[in-house]
């Protein structure tokens, strides 16, 4: 007979939190950011149970059965509208407890679920500023994005531009620079995976995966910059393999 070889005295593996549980602990770190979470969430509960406790009193005066489904329902949407707010704050407390670091916007666009192809390390590095070009492939082209407006930044923009111009022609290149100043239209991070999807298609299926495939075929200048065996986060780039020589 095979012998239990499990320790009576092994940790047990930690059992995940409940959904419940999981919505608690986000509605706790949101309200640490936005106080305002709370009394929104209650104004959006309170609404549309009030609305239908009026109607139930004041129009359907009737029958018991019809005022009950009545605040029942507005009870159903008050707590759809509480859970819709929930989402929405913890959203916007999640950017921004990110905004303002270095790769920001690459996490945003990985949140973007379908419709793009988002490489997992910058294409491009600036060696001074260590500004970052993040880069992702889709149905809509090719969309370069930039944390920074700086002068630096803008030229590596600029210079990635115009070599994926070269290699792949008849692809869209999307510049796009993370920022808060409309007027220069740059795109605020919160909006920055909206903002990638409303982008037009123009590419079918099959052409979209060969642009993505010949991307990450292509070799990245940042990698050929940091030596095997060298912490990237501590590596100084070799400016001659980022220059392309």
């Amino acid at each position: 007979m095979p012998r239990n070889t499990a320790r009576p005295d092994a940790p047990k593996p930690a059992k995940k939190p409940g959904r419940l549980k999981q919505m608690y602990q986000v509605f706790q770190q949101t309200q640490q950011i936005d106080r305002s979470t709370l009394p929104i969430m209650l104004a959006g509960l309170l609404v549309p149970l009030v609305i239908a406790i009026l109607l139930a009193l004041l129009v359907f005066n009737g029958s018991a059965y019809v005022i009950f489904v009545t605040i029942l329902l507005g009870l159903m949407v008050g707590l759809l509208a509480a859970m819709y707010i929930l989402a929405r704050k913890a959203e916007s407390a999640a950017y921004g407890r990110i905004a303002g670091q270095k790769g920001a916007a690459l996490a945003t666009m990985q949140s973007i679920r379908r419709g793009w192809s988002v490489e997992d390390e910058p294409c491009a590095i600036d060696p001074r500023s260590q500004d970052m070009l993040f880069r992702a492939s889709g149905r809509a082209g090719v969309a370069l994005v930039t944390e920074s407006s700086s002068g630096r930044a803008l030229r590596l923009l600029e210079k990635e531009s115009g070599r994926l111009s070269r290699l792949l022609p008849n692809v869209p290149v999307h510049q796009i620079v993370v920022g808060d100043d409309k007027d220069k239209g740059e795109v605020p991070l919160p909006k920055l995976a909206s903002h990638m999807t409303r982008m037009r298609p123009t590419l079918t299926k099959d052409e979209a995966g060969a642009v993505s495939k010949r991307l990450h075929a292509m070799p990245s200048p940042v990698r050929q910059a940091i030596p095997k065996g060298v912490d990237p986060m501590r590596a100084r780039p070799n400016r001659k393999a980022m220059r392309g020589r």
